[in-house]
């Protein structure tokens, strides 16, 4: 299928590694220059390197920013230039407990969480609604519906990006821009791996097994009952950035293996 993204131009957040990493992938290979992020040269070179291998002749380019640093940001979207299609994907996540969790931890989830996906909306969507086509997507987490009691400050950040989108999406009627959200689940990235990989050393057990036993205990509801994939995110993200998608508009999307129950 032609997803119609030839010659658009993408920017991805946090696309060194992981779902970032896997939309960027999806969306060269449709044809679409994308601009990747990370937090160091070194990073991104190692991406980009290892994209123009598996994509020969693609047009990929980077740029470095720490999104908890604003002049950070700000040099980021002078550099970016205008784009077509933003990817909100940057964030971060850590488990502790509630009663642990100072001020600064909450400002600084919502820092890099809420305010990277409204600094770069407010600067790349004027271009948007002037040529009339454009497309934001949040990566928000099932974490946002389902707020996880031992990470409420993530969980949170994640509902507040669906606040947000939302918004964002009212400001775009009759117009051919959209913006959506979308919440994976447990997804095989790779600071998920490494959790488990970690826990599963420290237990000595095999991988699946303490796979098996995280979707048993801490996530029943699972129809999947294993971790997403990055690519069944990224194939998700990449159709609805695709002017096929065009009627998609102000909605949340789950891919996140059935987790949540409710039907809206």
């Amino acid at each position: 299928m032609d997803l119609q993204l030839t010659n658009k131009k993408a920017l991805v957040t946090g696309s060194t590694a992981g779902i970032g990493l896997g939309i960027a992938t999806f969306l060269l290979k449709e044809g679409a220059g994308v601009i990747i992020n990370g937090r160091s040269e070194a990073r991104i070179a190692q991406a980009i390197a290892g994209l123009q291998k598996e994509i020969p002749g693609c047009d990929v380019t980077g740029i470095v920013a720490d999104f908890s640093d604003v002049n950070q940001v700000d040099e980021l979207i002078i550099k970016a230039g205008n784009i077509d299609i933003l990817i909100n994907n940057v964030g971060i996540f850590e488990p502790k407990a509630f009663f642990d969790i100072p001020d600064k931890d909450w400002f600084s989830f919502f820092e890099v969480n809420v305010m990277s996906g409204v600094r770069l909306s407010r600067a790349f969507m004027p271009y948007m609604l002037q040529q009339n086509w454009g497309r934001i997507i949040f990566i928000s987490s099932e974490s946002g519906v389902l707020t996880p009691g031992e990470m409420i400050h993530y969980g949170t950040t994640k509902t507040a990006q669906l606040a947000v989108s939302r918004g964002l999406a009212e400001l775009t009627k009759e117009s051919a821009v959209t913006v959506n959200t979308v919440l994976p689940g447990p997804t095989w990235s790779e600071g998920a791996s490494e959790f488990v990989k970690r826990l599963a050393q420290s237990q000595q057990l095999p991988v699946e097994q303490v796979e098996a036993s995280f979707f048993k205990e801490e996530r029943p509801t699972s129809l999947l009952q294993r971790f997403s994939t990055v690519n069944e995110v990224a194939t998700m993200v990449t159709y609805l950035v695709s002017p096929l998608a065009s009627a998609t508009n102000g909605a949340a999307v789950r891919v996140d293996g059935g987790v949540v129950k409710h039907i809206l």
